[in-house]
């Protein structure tokens, strides 16, 4: 397990304040601050200093923050292993909200079959709380969708994703070519902030000289079916990977919209910590897992 000093000084980070952190771990205040002097002592430099009322990390902090999450996630999965019998594997990670709907069912599926003594557990959720989550060492690793800073972790390309703009069969956008700029007199139906297909449809439309905000209106919704079903309805328009839409296009509920000069192809992306000492395990499970995708994806 950690020192009890680090996961004070992590909790420390995530609070920014010394009262809550104390409320946090259940400890008086004199005790937060009696480790994180001790830490301070130790490591000879300031890892907290105030800007106005505001608690910032030092660089020095920054570097510490980063290998003690480092280390609590290994340490985390360690100790699962260590309580678990050693015929039984589990396996924590997620995957933003298109990879686990439209991609992962299958995969897991084949998953199955090949260990059935591995225990999976896949948290959906989107980009950024997924990648909070793994500095965290909630997951051991994710399959994101959208945009990462990829210096901070190790990645790998699971697979390109098309991302096209879509609208219902009935819309009046559905047999003719449009206009970048006609698109903007519709309703947009969206994914919160945060999302990967938000954060893809915000660069693609900057790339373009355009903003989100220059839609007449827009809708933000949490929940992919919920999107499709409103665009099907004729309640506005959308962004998605073609993952996520390709039934609904095949059945006639949902055309793509043939727009001018867009052409979009993005990455889903494997992610975990960088320098972690079950790289090996992590890196021999992501090979798994496109194996079973690309053999899904090859005609049968």
């Amino acid at each position: 397990m950690l020192d009890f000093r680090i996961e004070t000084f992590l909790t420390l980070c995530k609070e920014k304040n010394y009262t809550k952190t104390a409320g946090k771990l259940c400890i008086t205040q004199p005790a937060v601050s009696q480790h994180i002097r001790y830490l301070e002592q130790n490591y000879g430099c300031r890892l907290f200093h105030y800007e106005g009322k505001n608690l910032t990390l030092t660089s020095q902090g920054e570097q510490l923050k980063k290998y003690a999450l480092l280390s609590k996630t290994d340490w985390n999965r360690l100790e699962d292993i260590l309580k678990k019998d050693k015929a039984e594997r589990r396996i924590n990670f997620g995957a933003t909200l298109t990879i686990g709907e439209y991609v992962m069912p299958g995969i897991l599926a084949g998953l199955i079959e090949q260990s059935s003594n591995t225990s999976l557990s896949m948290l959906v959720d989107n980009t950024e709380t997924l990648l909070q989550k793994l500095q965290q060492g909630y997951i051991d690793f994710a399959f994101i969708e959208g945009q990462l800073d990829k210096n901070e972790y190790t990645t790998r390309l699971f697979s390109p994703a098309r991302f096209i703009p879509v609208c219902s069969a009935q819309h009046e956008f559905a047999d003719s070519r449009v206009s970048f700029d006609e698109i903007f007199s519709q309703r947009l139906i969206v994914r919160e902030v945060g999302s990967g297909t938000r954060g893809v449809l915000e660069q693609v439309l900057l790339e373009h000289n355009q903003n989100i905000r220059n839609f007449s209106h827009i809708i933000e919704i949490g929940n992919l079916n919920v999107i499709k079903s409103l665009v099907e309805k004729g309640m506005g328009i959308t962004f998605l990977y073609e993952n996520a839409v390709e039934n609904e296009i095949s059945a006639g509920k949902l055309q793509k919209i043939r727009l001018s000069e867009f052409e979009a192809v993005r990455e889903f992306n494997f992610v975990c910590m960088k320098g972690s000492h079950f790289m090996k395990e992590n890196l021999e499970f992501f090979e798994r897992c496109r194996a079973l995708y690309e053999s899904e994806e090859k005609p049968k």
